[in-house]
């Protein structure tokens, strides 16, 4: 199980600037929860599409040798998007 979340994580880690990004754009312009899940929602169909219809197809081999099917995959990283966004927008709300 730590094995499949650590690949989940090695997954995750070229887009998380990315969404640090975008998180920071959510705090600026609408600083709410709802609106930041619905918008990390498409950001996320937008990557498996961007996956799914690019040569980086490829890349979802491994995690299916690992045992981890491409829904999990993304619903993981939608998961662990939506917690760390979460996390940032209360800290902000919270100090500024």
């Amino acid at each position: 199980m730590m094995q499949r979340l650590g690949a989940i994580f090695l997954f995750y880690k070229p887009f998380f600037l990315w969404s640090m990004a975008v998180n920071i754009l959510i705090i600026i312009f609408n600083p709410y929860i709802l609106p930041s899940i619905i918008t990390k929602l498409l950001l996320t169909l937008f990557v498996w599409y961007m996956v799914h219809e690019t040569s980086a197809k490829r890349k979802l081999i491994f995690y299916k040798n690992l045992g981890i099917s491409t829904w999990r995959l993304f619903s993981t990283l939608f998961i662990i998007d939506i917690a760390i966004t979460i996390t940032f927008l209360l800290l902000m709300k919270a100090f500024v």
